[in-house]
């Protein structure tokens, strides 16, 4: 009979907390307004290495890819100039090496910079973790590091 109740018990807790994460909030994507979507495409595919998947529209103003199980980030064409902001406002990529990502930057005459803005060097935050910033082909600010998680 206690062993029952328990059972119950465990049951009605997994539901309730599985009934609790689906009222959350969760990223679905992002969006960015670009002047040349050919350039942006081939920025985040070819550079950052992020997978397209299917746009809905057809219309060849949007890019659409993957940056996570439920997540993507969607390129939208018709911006009129590039995007200025500080680099307090950007996206991040994890990647496995930050030295194979800057190899690849240097292969595409891409520059970089760490936190404190100084060119081509790396920034290790006191978690281990190495990051680097650059900017896309419209002046988003880009950070690449190594988190594992």
């Amino acid at each position: 009979m206690k062993k029952a109740i328990l059972t119950c018990l465990l049951a009605a807790s997994a539901t309730a907390v599985s009934a609790q994460q689906r009222t959350k909030a969760t990223l679905n994507h992002l969006a960015l307004y670009v002047q040349d979507l050919e350039k942006a495409t081939v920025f985040y595919r070819d550079l950052v290495g992020l997978d397209t998947i299917p746009e809905p529209f057809h219309d060849g103003k949007h890019t659409w890819f993957s940056v996570g199980p439920k997540s993507h980030l969607h390129l939208i064409a018709g911006a009129t100039g590039p995007h200025t902001g500080d680099r307090n406002s950007h996206i991040c990529f994890s990647v496995p090496s930050v030295a194979s990502f800057i190899e690849k930057l240097a292969k595409a005459g891409i520059p970089f910079i760490n936190w404190a803005g100084e060119k081509g060097k790396v920034t290790k935050r006191v978690d281990g973790v190495q990051q680097i910033y650059l900017q896309d082909p419209d002046g988003y600010w880009v950070e690449v590091n190594d988190a594992k998680e």
